[in-house]
């Protein structure tokens, strides 16, 4: 991997984060890719044909690709978006969502009446379950896969519900960890920004996707068996995804290799909006960072 030589004057190589212009060049080094999916293969609007290419390239060579993403929503629901974006199924050979896991965390509680903050189409999480939906006043605890309308919300909209919460000492399932998701180029609030303001509230708050272990042990599991069932060599496992505090952390602490796709929630950070990957935006802005990735793309592209 080359990086770029215009890097700030003064500032150590060795502290520089390569900049990749493709995917293949460091493809040979992994037999297994968890790649998220909004900000990466599409931004809820279209679909990257790059993207796409990439991940059909790598899995033509051999590869294993399994989309990992913080939807909060069973799988299914997000093939057939998936397929309503035109994203090929050649270009990923399974999906794990952070709904998949909330719904095994429900099962486990299932005489627990459930207080849901979220829109109606998260309601598929529910599907086939035998929730009990109660008012906030008679809940055991919350779900929350998003806002009511984040089209118009914030977090701070929610700051009644949460002391309320707070007040009743009520546990909060939060579905999609993510803070942010770039839809159509717009940044949109996700549960997690709610989940985070009920934490500093002194709420208590489960997380069911990244940057948290049980996703990435789930999605190691579908790969082994989808590979022939030997353990996978997490040494041979390439995260890749646009978020440090989900994506990259979440790769960091799992012990597995993470590309940060700049071009997507950080874009504006890394100064990349009319421009292309600069050496020096991005390892200045990479240094305020708490965890680094192994190598950064502007976009998933195969070359």
């Amino acid at each position: 991997m080359q990086v770029s030589d215009n890097r700030t004057p003064g500032q150590p190589e060795a502290a520089c984060v390569p900049l990749i212009a493709g995917l293949s060049e460091i493809a040979g080094g992994y037999d297994v890719i968890l790649c998220d999916v909004w900000g990466v293969i599409h931004n809820g609007v279209s679909a990257s044909r790059a993207a796409c290419e990439a991940l059909m390239r790598f899995r033509a060579q051999g590869g294993c690709v399994v989309l990992i993403t913080n939807a909060p929503r069973p799988a299914q629901a997000v093939v057939g978006q998936l397929d309503r974006l035109a994203v090929p199924r050649a270009a990923y050979d399974d999906v794990v969502t952070s709904g998949d896991l909330t719904r095994l965390t429900i099962a486990e509680r299932i005489a627990d009446a459930v207080y849901h903050i979220g829109p109606l189409r998260d309601k598929p999480i529910f599907d086939g379950l035998k929730v009990r939906f109660a008012e906030l006043e008679a809940a055991d605890y919350v779900v929350c896969t998003g806002l009511f309308d984040d089209t118009r919300e914030t977090a701070e909209d929610y700051q009644p519900i949460l002391e309320r919460m707070r007040d009743r000492g009520l546990w909060m399932l939060c579905a999609n960890p993510d803070l942010v998701v770039e839809r159509g180029g717009e940044l949109i609030p996700c549960a997690g920004a709610v989940a985070l303001a009920y934490e500093r509230m002194g709420g208590e708050v489960f997380y069911a996707g990244k940057p948290h272990r049980p996703i990435y042990e789930l999605c190691l599991r579908r790969a082994a068996k989808i590979t022939g069932g030997a353990a996978i060599d997490r040494a041979r496992v390439l995260a890749i995804g646009d978020a440090v505090r989900t994506d990259i952390a979440g790769a960091h602490a799992f012990g597995i290799a993470s590309l940060l796709v700049a071009r997507g929630i950080h874009a504006g950070e890394m100064k990349l909006h009319g421009a292309g990957l600069v050496s020096a935006h991005v390892q200045d802005w990479l240094d305020e960072q708490p965890v680094r990735p192994d190598a950064v793309i502007e976009r998933l592209a195969w070359a």
